[in-house]
Protein backbone atom coordinates (compact mmCIF):
# COMPACT_ATOMS: atom_id res chain seq x y z
CA UNK A 1 0.00 0.00 0.00
CA UNK A 2 1.36 3.44 -0.88
CA UNK A 3 1.91 6.11 1.75
CA UNK A 4 0.18 9.40 0.88
CA UNK A 5 0.28 12.82 2.51
CA UNK A 6 -3.02 14.58 3.22
CA UNK A 7 -4.14 17.93 4.55
CA UNK A 8 -7.39 18.48 6.43
CA UNK A 9 -9.66 21.15 4.99
CA UNK A 10 -11.32 21.69 8.40
CA UNK A 11 -8.37 22.15 10.79
CA UNK A 12 -5.38 22.43 8.42
CA UNK A 13 -3.49 19.44 9.87
CA UNK A 14 -1.09 17.59 7.56
CA UNK A 15 -0.67 13.84 8.02
CA UNK A 16 0.40 10.64 6.26
CA UNK A 17 -1.82 7.63 5.66
CA UNK A 18 -1.38 4.20 4.08
CA UNK A 19 -4.04 3.88 1.39
CA UNK A 20 -4.96 0.84 -0.68
CA UNK A 21 -4.15 1.31 -4.38
CA UNK A 22 -7.06 2.74 -6.36
CA UNK A 23 -8.95 4.17 -3.38
CA UNK A 24 -7.33 7.62 -3.68
CA UNK A 25 -7.96 8.50 -0.04
CA UNK A 26 -11.57 7.35 0.12
CA UNK A 27 -12.48 6.90 3.77
CA UNK A 28 -9.43 8.73 5.16
CA UNK A 29 -10.17 10.82 8.24
CA UNK A 30 -8.10 13.52 9.93
CA UNK A 31 -6.39 12.19 13.07
CA UNK A 32 -6.68 15.63 14.72
CA UNK A 33 -10.35 16.51 14.27
CA UNK A 34 -11.92 13.41 12.69
CA UNK A 35 -13.09 15.24 9.56
CA UNK A 36 -13.43 13.31 6.31
CA UNK A 37 -12.83 16.51 4.32
CA UNK A 38 -9.20 15.78 3.45
CA UNK A 39 -7.19 16.49 0.32
CA UNK A 40 -4.37 14.30 -1.00
CA UNK A 41 -1.20 16.33 -1.51
CA UNK A 42 1.26 15.97 -4.36
CA UNK A 43 4.23 14.14 -2.89
CA UNK A 44 7.87 14.63 -3.73
CA UNK A 45 10.06 11.61 -4.30
CA UNK A 46 13.76 10.87 -4.18
CA UNK A 47 15.80 8.89 -6.66
CA UNK A 48 17.81 5.92 -5.48
CA UNK A 49 21.01 6.96 -7.26
CA UNK A 50 24.01 8.80 -5.86
CA UNK A 51 24.03 12.57 -5.80
CA UNK A 52 25.91 14.39 -8.53
CA UNK A 53 29.42 15.32 -7.48
CA UNK A 54 29.69 12.64 -4.79
CA UNK A 55 31.93 9.67 -5.19
CA UNK A 56 32.84 10.63 -8.74
CA UNK A 57 36.09 9.67 -10.42
CA UNK A 58 37.00 13.20 -11.54
CA UNK A 59 39.93 15.15 -10.25
CA UNK A 60 40.14 18.71 -9.07
CA UNK A 61 43.75 18.57 -7.93
CA UNK A 62 45.77 21.75 -8.51
CA UNK A 63 47.31 21.74 -11.95
CA UNK A 64 45.09 18.97 -13.31
CA UNK A 65 43.25 21.42 -15.56
CA UNK A 66 39.88 19.74 -14.91
CA UNK A 67 37.11 20.41 -12.50
CA UNK A 68 34.32 17.87 -12.21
Amino acid sequence: MPLYEFTCEQCGATFEELVAAGLDGLGVTCPECGSEEVEKLVSRFASGGPSAGRGGSGSCAPGSGRFT
